[in-house]
C-alpha cells in the first residue's frame, strides 16, 4: 500500500507454548484512526508494543515498518528505531506519567527527542517547549492543572495529560493501549473524544486497543479484531455486525459493552 504509514507483514510472536501473534499482516494509511478489538489475550496489547519496538517478534519472516522505514524484522529492533520512536508516541493503560512531577514537566517530556537531555533534567525548558506544552494541555482541557503534580489528579486528567506529550513529541502516529480501561465512562469518552479530534482535526493518525466495544464502534472508522492471535475481521466500524462480534468474544460478548449490548 503506497499511502501506508504503519506495515505489518507476517509477525509472529510467542510466548512459550503459547502464540500471541500469528503471521499478522496489516498496514494503516495517514491519518486512520484504528480500534484493535478482540477478547483477552488475543493479541492487541503485544501488536501494539510490537509496532512500536518496544516488543520483539519472532525470528523469521516477520517485518514490522513505519515511515517506509524498518522497526524490526527477523526478530531483531532496527538500529534506527530510536529515530522512528521520535515519531511514534505511546499512551499507556496507566498514564505513564510521573507522579511527583507537575503535570507541565511530564507534557514538556515529550520534547526531549529534539532537545539536549541535560536541559529537561534541569527543568531549563526552551521557550518553544514551554509553548507547545501549554498549547498541548489547552488542546485537551487540562491546562488548569499545569502546575499540579500528576499523582494528585484524576485518571482521566492524567491520561489527557498523556495526550498532550504526545503533541509536544511532535508524533505523527499515536499508539494507545487500553487508554480508557481504569477509567469512568465520562472520563473515558473525554480522552476519546481528545483522541478524535487529534485525528480529524490534526490529521494523526491512531491506533487504539479497546475492551469497549461500543467506543470502538462510536470513534474509529475502521476495527481490526484479533482472536487467538490472528486478524478476524478488518473493514469499516459500521459493517461489523453483531452476529461477527459474538464470534470473535463469545462468552464475553455483553461484558465488553459499557451501555449495553446490541441486539
Amino acid at each position: 500500500m503506497s499511502d501506508a504509514v504503519l506495515s505489518i507483514r507476517k509477525a509472529s510472536k510467542s510466548f512459550g507454548a503459547r502464540r500471541a501473534l500469528d503471521a499478522v499482516s496489516l498496514d494503516v494509511r495517514k491519518g486512520e484512526m484504528i480500534a484493535l478489538i478482540g477478547p483477552s489475550g488475543s493479541g492487541k496489547s503485544t501488536l501494539l508494543r510490537s509496532i512500536s519496538g518496544l516488543q520483539t517478534i519472532d525470528a523469521g519472516e516477520g517485518v514490522i515498518e513505519a515511515f517506509g522505514g524498518p522497526v524490526q524484522e527477523n526478530g531483531r529492533i532496527s538500529s534506527g528505531v530510536r529515530k522512528t520512536r521520535t515519531r511514534i508516541g505511546f499512551i499507556f493503560q496507566q498514564f505513564n506519567l510521573v507522579g511527583r512531577l507537575s503535570l507541565f514537566t511530564n507534557v514538556a517530556l515529550g520534547s526531549l527527542g529534539r532537545i539536549a537531555t541535560w536541559r529537561g533534567l534541569l527543568g531549563l525548558w526552551p521557550d518553544e517547549t514551554k509553548t507547545a506544552a501549554m498549547t498541548a494541555l489547552a488542546r485537551v482541557g487540562v491546562a488548569d492543572y499545569a502546575a499540579q503534580r500528576a499523582n494528585t489528579l484524576s485518571g482521566g486528567q492524567q491520561q489527557r495529560g498523556a495526550i498532550a506529550r504526545a503533541l509536544v513529541q511532535k508524533a505523527k502516529i499515536v499508539l494507545a493501549d487500553e487508554p480508557v480501561a481504569s477509567l469512568d465512562p465520562v472520563s473515558a469518552r473525554r480522552v476519546m473524544e481528545s483522541l478524535r479530534d487529534l485525528n480529524r482535526q490534526d490529521g494523526l493518525t491512531v491506533l487504539v486497543t479497546l475492551h469497549q466495544v461500543d467506543y470502538a464502534l462510536r470513534y474509529c472508522d475502521r476495527v481490526v479484531a484479533l482472536k487467538g492471535g490472528k486478524i478476524v475481521y478488518d473493514g469499516p466500524a459500521d459493517r461489523l455486525e453483531t452476529k461477527q462480534l459474538i464470534d470473535i468474544y463469545g462468552p464475553e460478548f455483553e461484558d465488553v459493552f459499557w451501555e449495553g449490548a446490541p441486539k
